[in-house]
This record gives C-alpha cells, sequence and structure tokens, in this order.
C-alpha cells in the first residue's frame, strides 16, 4: 500500500500524531530522532504538537524509516493518510 510521497498528502494534526508514533515504534527520543532525521529537537516537537510540518527533505527520511519497519509502517500509514487514498 505503499504511496509515492504519502506525507506530502497528510497534514496536521495527522502527521504530528504519525511522527510520534513512528518515533515511539523506532524506540527514539525526540533528541534522537531529530539527530537521525539532521533537525532541531525543538522541529520535531513543533512536528508532534501540530504546530509546523515537515520539510520534503524531512518527509523523504520519515517515509524511509516507514519503509524500514515494515509493515508497521504500512499500518501507520493506512491509519493517518486520508481515506480518499
Amino acid at each position: 500500500m505503499m504511496i509515492k510521497n504519502p506525507l506530502v498528502i497528510i497534514q496536521q494534526p495527522e502527521v504530528g500524531k504519525l511522527i510520534l508514533k513512528l518515533r515511539t515504534i523506532v524506540g527514539l527520543t525526540q533528541e534522537e530522532f531529530a539527530t537521525s532525521l539532521g533537525v532541531t529537537y525543538s522541529t520535531v516537537n513543533r512536528w508532534e504538537n501540530g504546530h509546523s510540518k515537515p520539510s520534503r527533505l524531512a518527509m523523504h527520511r520519515i517515509e524511509e524509516m516507514l519503509a524500514k519497519i515494515g509493515t508497521q509502517g504500512e499500518e501507520l500509514l493506512a491509519i493517518y493518510l486520508p481515506k480518499k487514498f
């Protein structure tokens, strides 16, 4: 069910919830997750709290993480993708 660039169509607050769940599944703190994406802790915090949305580059890296966790990543996308997709 992988959709090309799925995070582009997911809006806040859903993308923030997806990021929080992904980060929890992979067992990373906000700081560790931020480091793995090349962003700051406060950026991840803003995403998770619905104040901003990831850049295209960050979205691409998050999509790669979702792909790496396989079925769990697909399940997360199924939960947070708009129902029309």
